[in-house]
């Protein structure tokens, strides 16, 4: 697992070092820019903690925890609007007062440490400074200025690096084989996280999703209302198409431990499960955000003569014709466009409402690109 961290060496070392010498603090925060790895580090540290053979990556505990599916590795994202809100820090208090089921401790990742607002973090701050003797908390933000104080202080820091898009496509290709356009566009759709970049390239689901909010936004200068509705409906279908996946290794992971959890438990791994399921459909919409972000992108720098730094390269020709009218400033509306959506489903809104949205939005720049 360690092996995995590409360009975060010195954490990789720092925390390895740490579970050697049974030295791992009781709470970190994990600080760097998005796509630094920072999540797949939380998950090679809780390997290193779990595993009998030093997080070798392969036994059943390292698969489990990869896949956010070990009972005592629960992985925590805001559940309010954009914030978390203090029942649900109750609710991880009081979980993390519970014993282990499996393994001999508990390990947290929680994301958007930033979340925090003074009512949620005042209700956290006792059981972050001093947790159960078995139990590690990772917190993660991508700025250390948004995290409370309150709650950095009570952390040890650790830093990651921005990878360089360079290294980031070369490292891709030489461990998944791809060829550079291919490298390009999985980490375009990814937000250049490597290793959700190499499970984009081993997944049809998602890159047939890829496909999808293309051929959708080639579309839009010729869809009325109802095309527009229905796009949306489609794109939206897509996305979820990689769950079935995931759901058929929630239904087996039920029917092999619901003699061992009972019905408390099965209900407990039901609801945990079906927080996984909400966290990766948005994910997935994230993905086709991304997509479409760097489509309009490419069609900009094509309109400036910058072919170069063009990401979806399988997509030149369908661009070119946008490009050759797209103004600066009607191109920053479309993506602003995108910029919204993104806040409006972090404040819960509807995921179909808000793409809906952001499809009329972008219909009328391209419709208009002046």
């Amino acid at each position: 697992m360690w092996d995995e961290l590409v360009g975060q060496h010195r954490v990789a070392d720092h925390l390895a070092a740490a579970v050697r010498r049974g030295a791992v603090s009781h709470a970190y925060l994990f600080v760097g820019p998005a796509g630094a790895g920072k999540k797949s580090t939380a998950r090679a540290l809780a390997c290193a903690i779990l595993c009998d053979d030093d997080a070798c990556g392969a036994c059943a505990v390292c698969r489990r925890v990869k896949r956010d599916s070990h009972p005592d590795v629960r992985v925590v994202a805001p559940e309010g609007a954009a914030t978390y809100m203090v029942e649900q820090v109750r609710e991880i208090i009081r979980d993390v007062n519970l014993s282990p089921i499996e393994a001999d401790r508990k390990i947290y990742i929680v994301e958007s440490a930033d979340a925090f607002n003074d009512g949620s973090a005042n209700a956290f701050l006792k059981t972050l400074e001093e947790p159960p003797d078995n139990v590690i908390i990772i917190l993660l933000s991508t700025t250390y200025d948004g995290v409370l104080p309150t709650i950095a202080s009570r952390c040890q820091i650790v830093r990651f690096r921005r990878m360089a898009p360079d290294d980031a496509v070369r490292l891709l290709r030489e461990r998944t084989g791809a060829g550079e356009t291919e490298a390009l566009t999985a980490l375009a759709a990814t937000g250049g996280v490597l290793v959700r970049a190499r499970e984009f390239l081993e997944s049809p689901p998602r890159r047939a999703a890829r496909d999808r909010m293309l051929q959708t936004l080639k579309d839009l200068t010729v869809s009325d209302e109802h095309d527009v509705l229905q796009a949306a409906r489609t794109l939206l279908g897509a996305v979820k198409a990689p769950l079935d996946e995931l759901k058929a290794v929630h239904s087996e992971e039920a029917r092999e431990r619901a003699d061992f959890l009972g019905s408390k438990g099965l209900k407990a791994l039901e609801e945990r499960q079906k927080r996984q399921l909400t966290a990766r459909e948005r994910e997935g919409v994230s993905e086709v955000l991304n997509i479409a972000e760097s489509w309009l992108r490419d069609c900009l720098v094509m309109s400036q003569g910058l072919d170069d730094l063009v990401v979806n390269r399988d997509e030149m020709d369908a661009m070119e014709e946008i490009a050759a009218i797209i103004t600066p400033a009607a191109a920053a509306r479309a993506l602003s466009a995108v910029k919204v959506t993104r806040s409006r489903i972090s404040y819960n809104v509807s995921p179909q409402l808000a793409v809906e949205a952001m499809l009329f939005d972008i219909r009328e720049v391209l419709r208009c690109p002046r």
